[in-house]
């Protein structure tokens, strides 16, 4: 899954944790209908969030160390000598969200803009990084990604309207932390894994679609950090992506969240 794609489900996701730590008091065992309502509550409240018709996000994202600093693209100048190849690129973008999953992601490289964008049923994109300057439509892949992807308000809100199933598996440290380890079986059976902490009931762990590496599946998981308060809606600023057998994570930080921001339907058409 691209950045873009980890961005645009688990930015939704929705202080900082107050948890005890791994070795703290043992939590209560509570059922997966409990879980939730506390998860909504803590992230602002049903009524709050079923007030928001519109998001949008600004910051920056990590495309990889400073000796990666140009795409590897036919016709392209080698990257030029740094003092630091463990530094990172850090790209600004701008992701713009609508309910009935629409989507528009805006990622600016080398002074030209990379556009996505979901209308809610088909998906086009533009990336002139890649020397592709045309329009190109969503793969099958894609199209199946972004259909599945949560709507802005999250996994965990209103899971039963959506025909989720929600079990309770368990619990796990996520960093340092205890949380429970819900199993999210989705309308098209698919299944996936949400940590909701014990204590705040944020989540702070979400299981990432895998990636396929030399030939082969790793497992990948998403990260939810440094939540703070917007119009009151919980929303993590930082959101980091470990990706099974990779040493590099790649971090998104989120530097300003509006809150229904006016969004014509025109800003998901296919791009002009």
């Amino acid at each position: 899954m691209s950045r873009i794609t980890v961005l645009s489900w688990t930015i939704l996701a929705l202080a900082p944790a107050l948890a005890f730590g791994a070795d703290g008091p043992a939590p209560a065992k509570l059922s997966a209908a409990t879980i939730v309502e506390r998860n909504v509550a803590a992230r602002g409240g049903l009524a709050t969030w079923q007030a928001v018709r519109t998001l949008s996000w600004s910051g920056k994202l990590d495309a990889g160390g400073n000796n990666q600093r140009y795409f590897k693209t036919p016709g392209m100048p080698a990257p030029p000598p740094v003092k630091d190849p463990n530094a990172q690129v850090q790209l600004p973008f701008v992701m713009e969200m609508k309910r009935g999953r629409q989507s528009r992601f805006e990622l600016l490289f080398n002074g030209r803009t990379a556009v996505q964008v979901y209308d809610g049923a088909h998906g086009w994109k533009l990336r002139p990084f890649l020397n592709r300057n045309d329009v190109e439509p969503y793969t099958t892949d894609e199209l199946k990604t972004a259909a599945d992807a949560a709507d802005l308000d999250g996994l965990l809100l209103d899971y039963a309207a959506k025909g989720t199933k929600i079990d309770v598996e368990g619990m796990e440290p996520v960093e340092g932390k205890q949380a429970y380890k819900l199993k999210l079986t989705l309308k098209d059976n698919h299944v996936m894994h949400d940590w909701v902490d014990a204590q705040s009931f944020l989540e702070v762990k979400i299981e990432g679609t895998p990636r396929r590496l030399d030939g082969k599946l790793h497992t990948a998981a998403v990260f939810l950090r440094d939540y703070r308060k917007v119009d009151g809606l919980q929303i993590p600023f930082l959101i980091e992506t470990n990706v099974q057998g990779v040493q590099r994570t790649e971090k998104i930080q989120i530097e300003k969240v509006v809150v229904n921001p006016r969004l014509d339907d025109s800003r998901f058409a296919k791009p002009g």
